[in-house]
């Protein structure tokens, strides 16, 4: 017998919204450390467009092909992310 391989959303351990699988349940841990100025701006404006610390979000389409952009409830509100973009948030699976 095979037992299935533990996956961040099975353990609930933290990860990158980007990694979060569709209709799986989160909460915003933070943002990702940036590596230059125009991360730190796109993390600012996730920050400012309700991307907070305790938020709960997931991910409810992927795009074709490549799965880019992510479509990502956050409350009652949708956004279209691109996967660079949500690998800057840090998210627990519920």
């Amino acid at each position: 017998m095979t037992l299935p391989t533990p996956t961040p959303e099975t353990t609930g351990q933290p990860m990158g919204l980007h990694q979060l699988a569709r209709q799986v349940r989160a909460v915003v841990l933070g943002m990702n450390p940036t590596h230059d100025d125009e991360e730190r701006g796109i993390a600012l404006r996730l920050l400012e467009i309700g991307f907070l610390p305790g938020e709960q979000v997931r991910v409810i389409a992927h795009g074709y092909p490549g799965h880019d952009p992510l479509a990502v409830r956050v409350g009652h509100t949708t956004f279209a992310l691109r996967s660079h973009e949500a690998a800057l948030v840090q998210v627990k699976p519920l």
